[in-house]
């Protein structure tokens, strides 16, 4: 497992840091879910895919909620939007949404009008652990040099 997978699988079990804090210096168009109450208009956000709701009765309308390193993003797909960027919507674990700020009282939804799986990005969190060729000799098993693989005892 590389660092960015043990980061993504165990960052809910453990004091490590978010992935995004990692990432996010790489997203500079992404603003921190926490800073949504003051954006205005179009903002950008990205964050790990927590829940997917599609109720019965919303008429097609997804739900999203996206964490970071901050908090945590309502979004809203409507039904043409899906329809068009359905697989980054069904298969993503990152997504970055563009799209427009709405208020309903203290709530802060982010109306989706382009959504991008990003997810290739977390296997850039680490670097993979190498292993060695055995020069196509699977099958070889190599001496210790200058005695026996048997103990001595």
């Amino acid at each position: 497992m590389t660092l960015g997978q043990e980061v993504i699988e165990g960052y809910r079990l453990s004091l490590r840091d978010h992935p995004m804090e990692l990432l996010h210096p790489r997203l500079p168009e992404s603003l921190p879910n926490d800073r949504m109450t003051q954006a205005k208009s179009r903002v950008t956000v990205t964050g790990f895919l927590i829940t997917r709701q599609r109720p019965g009765t919303a008429s097609g309308v997804i739900f999203l909620t996206l964490e970071d390193e901050t908090g945590t993003a309502n979004i809203v797909v409507w039904k043409k939007v899906y329809e068009t960027f359905r697989k980054a919507v069904i298969a993503g674990r990152l997504l970055r949404v563009h799209g427009r700020i709405e208020r309903d009282g203290p709530v802060v939804h982010l109306i989706a009008e382009h959504v991008e799986d990003v997810s290739p990005l977390l296997a850039t969190l680490g670097r993979s652990v190498m292993i060695a060729s055995n020069d196509e000799r699977a099958d070889e098993t190599k001496r210790p040099v200058g005695g026996t693989i048997r103990s001595s005892a």
